[in-house]
């Protein structure tokens, strides 16, 4: 998703090095790339920590959790074996339709 450009983001881009502008502006712009920078340490700290418990959970490092994971491989791999593609399809779009019926 793309946004539009808005008039103070232009300004920075075209603003000279050294800046011409005052001191309240550029405090204004370090505060915004700052919460930027925040939001985006904070999605990469997400996303590590989902890679680690894959991970743990790949290497045996919790035997509990790696049993439980595996077992539940097993039998979902079980029935969608044995559960032909048309009754699987058509669940499935019965389960869509009353989830989209259902009123809050």
């Amino acid at each position: 998703m793309l946004k539009e450009q808005t008039p103070d983001e232009l300004d920075e881009e075209f603003d000279s090095f050294p800046t011409s502008k005052g001191s309240d502006l550029v405090r204004w712009r370090y505060d915004r790339l700052r919460n930027v920078a925040a939001k985006v340490q904070t999605v990469m700290g997400d996303v590590a920590s989902q890679g680690e418990r894959l991970q743990a959970l790949l290497s045996w490092r919790d035997p509990r959790a790696t049993a439980v994971f595996l077992t539940f491989c097993l039998v979902a791999a079980a029935v969608l074996y044995s559960t032909p593609i048309s009754t699987a399809c058509s669940s499935f779009r019965v389960l869509c339709n009353e989830a989209s019926q259902v009123s809050w």
